[in-house]
Order: structure tokens, then sequence, then C-alpha cells
């Protein structure tokens, strides 16, 4: 696997010759009728199509060749962090305010990130959404557990970008979107600026971030640390976050830069657990876990480098490495409790990322790369005869029967081997007319070897490895009209690939013989819009999409096997369709394109209609789990630069089933006397906010906020075991001073 990955890299690299080498010969020959007497000197015009780079919608869509990226005809939307006040506490309701479409699944403690978009699988722990650092993913193991346990502090961002439907062509896996965060650069016109903030708030809350950051002559450097802590809402539901970034870069000329980046988080907090129904009603504040807790720590080095063989072809290539340990302890369902479980998840993991573009011909652009990635992930768990077993308290003896204690309950050593090639080409033809085919091949191999499984399991010990190839296609269409509008279709191929639970997960209990091996779910995108900026002050997106999900992966009863003898199947598929919207207008834009102040308007709006369209388990013609017929986000922001900054912003969520059932459940809490029942749907809720930034000197701002302005009692998540309470009004206030 590894051999045959690495041909693609040296593929790119020889491409990037052949292409850089013959643009440069050209420029540089000189013609036949340039005389020494009197030869002027020789001028290059290219269009570059100069009014993307300027154009107001830039302030909320992509470039259309970004860098590598190929994103016309791609639905895109960006937030730019320095439009927006300060983002405090990772309140990402604030951050995603101006994001369309995108589902946020609240939930008070900080050590999982719940996303999902239009209805495509369950929001825990972002596994249907790519999230992205600078174009490195964020997952704890990108391929075979692909879930988000840290997120990057929103000061050391910014600009959020969500990439739609095509957005597997340009980063592979997971099914669509991408969520690509990109940070900060050093401060380009002198050695040395800083930044501190220091806030305090609700529950306890106080948060720290400083950074540093500077350019002296060929070098550039920025480094960041950041302090975080909050006693929470629940008992049991503190937290303490401690993190730091560091960046060096080197520019020898101005055809080449190379970028050293480290990010290091560590996180501890506790988990107040999940409620029954009932509970929540009666008191959303109680505990049902005062004993779990949950540690995660996260390590990623990366070196990037840019390289332009000539002025019209670029070469960009990341290569990284990290180790990220997910560490919990879980009480026991006894009544009082009187042991616990230690879990540790550890990911150790590489990958390469190198992408050339050419730009050519009259605005054409091609671009053709590759992907590797290696993952580690060895899965283990320990029962110990205490409550408060510590993080490293581990017994290497394996236990033998129910009753035995402080000892190995678990072992999987577990690895990924993935590598893509790919490449794109956007065709300009008059009259303002783009065409953009796309293709994509990947390639996967998971591999589980157990050496310890749980003595209430009569299956074998998992020995698996599955290897998947897959192809992936898109077109897309667009027309320039009018005056800076533009109409854009796409229609993608993307999946998602087979995981570690999928193939062997280690609590379910297979019968002798049966294997588990499902086929990757596959999705196919069709997106169909008009976006522009007409007139000044106005941003406006208007899109129709529609989703198709085949082959979804559930556990289901063996038929004829003793109860509770599972294996992982593909069980069905959904169809996702729907309006996704977004409007943006600024009244001192509209007056005075040039001012440093601005009063806008802006919402965006997700109508979504899905359903299962096949599924063996009888769902058929029901709506997929986390689907609300609406997602709507409202604010109005004022913004006058170095001054003031105030947002208000209101999201609303339709109520939506919460299983794919669309029933109600009972639900057993970690005291078994405790039973009750969660509804089928879980309510809507509407939920504002306002934020706020004031210099009163240049260099001195006051900040301040509140969230869940009307104390709504609401919840948005469910998931194993109940409901998880959103948080009540809380507020925040703060200062930040910069040189």
């Amino acid at each position: 696997m590894r051999t045959i990955a690495i041909v693609p890299g040296v593929l790119a690299l020889a491409i990037a010759n052949c292409l850089a080498s013959p643009a440069y010969a050209q420029d540089t020959q000189p013609s036949k009728d340039d005389t020494p007497a009197n030869a002027l000197p020789k001028i290059s015009v290219r269009e570059h199509r100069p009014q993307d780079d300027t154009r107001p919608k830039l302030q909320h869509i992509m470039r259309e060749v970004d860098g590598p990226l190929i994103t016309v005809t791609k639905k895109t939307s960006i937030t730019k962090t320095d439009s927006i006040p300060t983002v405090v506490d990772n309140n990402l309701r604030d951050l995603f305010a101006q994001t369309p479409g995108l589902f946020y699944s609240e939930q008070q403690t900080p050590g999982q990130l719940n996303l999902s978009y239009r209805g495509i699988g369950n929001p825990q722990e972002s596994e249907f959404v790519t999230v992205m650092l600078d174009g490195i993913p964020l997952e704890a193991d990108w391929i075979g557990y692909p879930t988000i346990y840290t997120f990057p502090m929103p000061q050391q961002i910014s600009e959020v970008q969500l990439i739609r439907g095509g957005s597997s062509l340009l980063y592979g896996p997971e099914p669509p979107p991408v969520v690509n965060m990109i940070s900060r650069k050093p401060v380009a016109d002198r050695e040395l600026a800083g930044y501190t903030e220091n806030v305090v708030g609700s529950n306890g809350m106080f948060a720290t971030f400083n950074q540093v950051s500077g350019t002296s002559g060929e070098w550039d450097y920025l480094a960041d640390a950041h302090y975080r802590r909050n006693d929470g809402q629940r008992d049991n539901g503190d937290s303490r976050l401690k993190g730091a970034d560091l960046h060096v870069g080197y520019r020898p000329d101005d055809m080449a830069y190379y970028g050293l980046d480290l990010h290091a988080y560590s996180l501890n907090t506790g988990d107040p657990g999940k409620l029954n129904y009932s509970q929540f009603v009666a008191n959303e504040d109680l505990t049902t876990t005062p004993y779990n807790r949950v540690w995660t720590d996260r390590y990623v080095l990366s070196l990037t480098h840019e390289r332009h063989f000539d002025p019209e072809t670029e070469l960009v290539a990341k290569l990284w490495g990290g180790y990220q340990d997910n560490a919990s302890r879980s009480q026991d369902r006894g009544n009082p409790p009187t042991t616990a479980t230690v879990q540790d998840d550890q990911f150790r993991f590489a990958g390469l990322d190198a992408r050339l573009v050419h730009h050519w011909g009259r605005g054409n652009a091609f671009t053709v790369g590759t992907t590797l990635y290696h993952s580690d992930a060895p899965f283990r768990q320990w029962t110990e005869n205490t409550l408060f077993p510590q993080r490293y308290d581990r017994s290497g003896r394996p236990c033998v029967d129910v009753k035995d204690k402080n000892c190995a309950r678990l072992r999987q050593a577990r690895s990924t081997d993935y590598g893509a090639i790919f490449a794109e080409n956007v065709f300009r033809f008059a009259p303002d007319w783009h065409l953009v085919p796309s293709v994509r091949i990947e390639r996967e191999n998971v591999d589980i070897n157990e050496t310890v499984k749980p003595v209430t399991l009569s299956r074998d010990l998992v020995n698996r490895s599955v290897t998947h190839n897959v192809p992936l296609f898109g077109l897309g269409v667009g027309n320039d009209f009018g005056h800076a509008n533009e109409t854009y279709f796409n229609v993608s191929q993307g999946w998602r690939p087979v995981r570690y639970f999928d193939i062997g997960s280690p609590f379910g209990n297979t019968a002798a013989g049966a294997i588990n091996d499902p086929s990757p779910t596959h999705v196919l995108s069709w997106e169909a819009g008009v976006h522009g900026t007409p007139v000044d002050g106005l941003f406006y997106d208007a899109s129709l999409f529609w989703v198709n999900v085949k082959d979804r992966i559930e556990s289901l009863q063996i038929p004829g096997a003793a109860p509770g003898n599972t294996i992982n199947v593909n069980t069905g598929n959904t169809r996702h369709r729907g309006f996704e919207g977004q409007i943006d207008y600024d009244f001192l834009a509209a007056q005075d394109p040039k001012t440093t102040r601005h009063l806008s308007v802006f919402a965006n709006l997700s109508l979504l209609n899905a359903e299962f369209t096949q599924s063996i388990k009888g769902n058929t013609g029901k709506k997929p789990a986390f689907s609300p017929n609406y997602l709507a986000r409202v604010g109005v922001a004022y913004r006058e630069d170095k001054k003031l900054k105030l947002a208000l912003s209101v999201v609303s969520v339709a109520s939506q089933y919460w299983q794919d059932s669309n029933l109600p459940a009972p639900i057993a809490t970690a005291t078994p006397a405790t039973t009750g029942y969660i509804p089928a749907k879980v309510p809507s809720y509407t939920i504002a906010d306002f934020s706020g930034d004031w210099w009163v000197l240049p260099q001195v701002r006051v900040l301040g906020g509140v969230s869940n302005l009307t104390d709504r009692k609401y919840y948005a998540r469910v998931f194993g075991g109940g409901l998880e309470p959103g948080l009540g009004r809380t507020f925040y206030v703060g200062a930040a001073y910069e040189f």
C-alpha cells in the first residue's frame, strides 16, 4: 500500500517540472523581430480575472481559484473573524452565526465537537463532517475513527471556510462538507507585535490568550499560549484547557516559502452525564455521572512548502505528523456505583498532501495532486475496583471473569492506510462560462488485531483487514451574468470509508462464522444556485440541493443467533433535498463602498426534506435522525474599524427526530433506579447571543457578551444514554491589549 501510494506524489512533482519548464522557456525566448539596438523590455499579458480578487463577494465566499484549490462552481461560505466580535470560551454559535446550514449539536463540556450537515449522519463527534486546520484534518484518526475532540481557539483563526458538494474531490473523505479553518499569519510590517486577552464569566470561567508575532528579513514567526478554566453549570462539569501554537516561516526569495507549525492542546474535563426527559424537566442541572472524566491531549507538527516555478505554476506541499490521546473514566451502572472503567484511545498519525496548480490560457487553471495518510490507533480498556482511578491506573493482566477487577478488559491494535490522486481543471469560455471536470481515485486499508476481548462476549478475537478502492468524479458549470452575478451547478461523488467499529466493534458479539464486511457509504450531491454582489452593500447566495446517500452502515441482530449477536451491514439509503440561502446587506457600505463603518443585517436559511428511500430496518419513508426541516440564523452587526464591534445573532432550529425509527425510547441513565424515556423529537428551540468589542484606547479594548439572552431551557443533543442539556444564560467581560 505505501509503495503504491508514493507513486502519485512522484508523479505530481514530475508534472510540476514538465509544466514549469515550457512556460518559462516560452516567456524568455526572444522574438525573431527583436534587434539589439531597439529591443524593448518584453511584457507578458495574462488574464487573471482581477475582479475575482477585489470584488466584495470575497467577504463571503472563497476565491474561484484559491491557491491550488479550484472552488468555482462549488458552493462555499467564509467567515472572517476580524469582521465579528471576539469569540470567547469557544462559543461556536458566534463563530458559525453566518455559516449557512451547518448544524451544531451543543453540549456543556468542551470534550467533543458535534457538527452535521443536511441531515447526513449523527452529529456525534462530527463523524460525517471533515474538519480541518489549514488543510490538515483535526479528526482523531481521519479514516478509521473520524471524531473531533479538539478545536482550535477562535483567536488563532483568521477565516472559517465551508465547502459543500465538491469538497470530497478537494480533500477526500468524509461526506460533504468540509469545514476548514485558516490560521492567522504573522504580522508582516514589523519585527514584534503582541496581543493579550483576559476574560472572566459565568460558572467560574476564566480565559487568557497571549500571542506574539513579527517578520524580520526572510523570517517570520508567531507564537501563542492560552488557558481556559470553567467550573461548569452542573456538578462534575468543570474543565481545564491549556495549549500553545508556534509558527516559524522562512522565505529565501520571492519564489519559495517554508513554514513549520506546532499545535499543542491538553484538556481535562468532567462528564456530568446525560438525563432522561423527566429528569430534564425537573432539574436540568442534575448530575447523573459524578465520577466520569475525560482527558484529551493532541500534538501536531507540520511542514509546509510553497514553490512558484514561474508566475503561472505553484506547488503547495504539507507534511504532518502527530499524536492524540483520548482517555476517559466511566463509572459502572450500579446503584450506587462502586467500580469504574478506564479507557484509552491513542492515535499516532502522519500525512502528506501535495498540490500543483498551473494557470494557462485565458483564465484557465489545472490542479493535480496526491494525499497519503497512515495512522496507528491502539484501543484499550481496564476495569478498576474504585470509583477514582486516575488516567494512568492500568493493569497488564487480562480479565478472567465478569467479577475480576484491576485487569485489562480489552486490547485492540488498529491501523489505517489511505492514499489518493486527484486532478481538476477550470476551462473558461466566452462569454463568461466556466466548466470544471474533476476526478479523484482513493484507496483505504483498515486493519484490526485484537488480543483481549471483554469476558462477557462469546465471539472470537477480531482479526480483520479490509481494502477499498474508490473512484470519484465531479462536474461543475457556471456563468457570470449581469453586474457581479454568477450561476453555479455542481454534481460530485463522495464517500465515507469504513471505520474500525464497522468491521470489528469491540463491544459487539458477532456469531461464529459471521463477518463484519459492509461496503463504504457512497454519496452523490447535486447543487444549483446563484450568488453575487449586484449592488453596493449587498451579497446574496441561493441554491437548491439534492443529496443521495447509499449504503448506510448499522448494526443488526443476526437472524437465528442468540440475542445480542450482531453484525454491521449496509441497511439502506436516504435522500436529502432542499434550499439553502444567505443574504447580507450593509447599509453603510451601500452609501460608501470604501467606508470604515459597517452596519449589516444578515440572514441564512436551510430548508431540508430528508427521508429513507430504502431500509431493511423498516424505516422506508421515515426521516433520518437529526434532519430538522429548517435551520435559520439572523442577526445584525455594527463594525467601525479599531473603534467598535457589536453583534446580535439568533439561531432557530426546527424539531427533529433523534433516532431513525422516529419513535420515543426508554432510557436507563447511570442509575437503573431512575429509568425514564426520551420523546421521539428533540423540541425546536431559538437562542439569541450578543457580543461586542469596544476600543477605549487605540491599543486597548473591552470585551463583553451574553449567551442565551433569554435563558432558554433546551437541549440539542441525544446520544447513548440520554439527552444533554444546553447551557443557560451566561455572560463574560474582559479586556485585550495589542501592540
